[in-house]
């Protein structure tokens, strides 16, 4: 059997997005995670194994045209593991001659202060986590000036869709909610215009970054909805879709969430990054629209689809 064009480090919501684009191309696969499975296809080659680990990571991306870094290690446990997973990731491209597309969020950029979060923006982190992305992204930048890889980097807000699950601020919280006529329960303040990104349109978008002539030696903005709504107009949307006019939210409070705190480290570590939800948060992503022609899918389309997928697992309603 041939080596496939592409292999994917990392299978969870952005992983399969990215692998689902690529099967739409009729592009050829390889899946590579911790466990050695994932849910695609049978005829799909997974493998399991550790990324921190270099030698294991070339051997995996044999063959490849083109590498992604999808991976997310738990919160807690960012500082101890992200690097050297990426690390590995980049390893494995290096050795294969493959471009890397790696795919990232953007905490590196710190507090909007008023403005349009674009891809020019000087890394000014305040927060922990923001400051371990800004390294790990000037690493893959250098990487790639010095010659010893291409390298393509997208970026993405918080994210909803098919898969977003317990993580997605629009995911298990909300959606099932909405499906059960019962109240959704949110992070941040409600009332604040705040980007999401559509799990699908990531992964198109890292798709396109492995394939385009002019993607490498920068940093995209992933393709979001140009029309920046509050959390409280996208969970409306979500209820209305489902025939309830009148949506039931609650944000979680502040004093709340620092009570969890102390008994979850997760819960923990996302008391940094609420500063997100306390001022409008804009993600701007005109570049790749203009520049590669990737355009996000129409919102109320992208809710209607995750309410599919919500609808079809009932394990996910509850």
């Amino acid at each position: 059997m041939t080596n496939p064009r592409h292999v994917i480090f990392g299978s969870g919501a952005i992983g399969l997005s990215t692998y689902e684009a690529l099967r739409r191309r009729g592009e050829s696969v390889r899946i590579v995670n911790r466990s050695g499975h994932a849910a695609v296809p049978d005829e799909v080659e997974v493998i399991g194994g550790d990324a921190r680990d270099p030698a294991f990571t070339v051997e995996a991306g044999q063959g490849a045209a083109v590498v992604y870094q999808t991976l997310n290690p738990p919160y807690p446990e960012w500082s101890a593991q992200f690097p050297a997973l990426q690390a590995g990731v980049l390893a494995a491209a290096e050795a294969a001659g493959a471009r890397l597309v790696s795919m990232e969020n953007v905490y590196m950029y710190g507090r909007p202060e008023g403005r349009p979060l674009t891809e020019d923006r000087p890394y000014d982190a305040h927060t922990e986590k923001g400051r371990l992305r800004g390294r790990m992204a000037r690493d893959l930048l250098a990487a790639h000036s010095a010659g010893r890889v291409e390298v393509a980097i997208g970026r993405a807000s918080d994210y909803f869709g098919p898969r977003g699950g317990a993580q997605s601020n629009l995911g298990d919280r909300v959606f099932p909610a909405a499906l059960q006529g019962k109240t959704a329960t949110v992070l941040g303040d409600l009332d604040q215009p705040h980007t999401y990104s559509y799990i699908p349109d990531i992964g198109e978008g890292l798709a396109v970054l492995g394939e385009h002539p002019d993607a490498p030696g920068q940093v995209w903005h992933l393709p979001n909805d140009p029309e920046t709504r509050t959390t409280r107009q996208l969970v409306e949307m979500i209820f209305e879709q489902v025939g309830l006019p009148h949506a039931k939210v609650r944000s979680i409070p502040p004093l709340l969430l620092r009570l969890l705190a102390l008994r979850n480290p997760t819960v923990r570590e996302l008391l940094e990054m609420q500063y997100q939800f306390e001022e409008p948060f804009v993600v701007d992503s005109s570049l790749i629209t203009n520049k590669l022609d990737v355009t996000a899918t129409p919102v109320d389309q992208a809710i209607a689809d995750t309410l599919a997928t919500y609808r079809s697992s009932p394990s996910q309603v509850g």
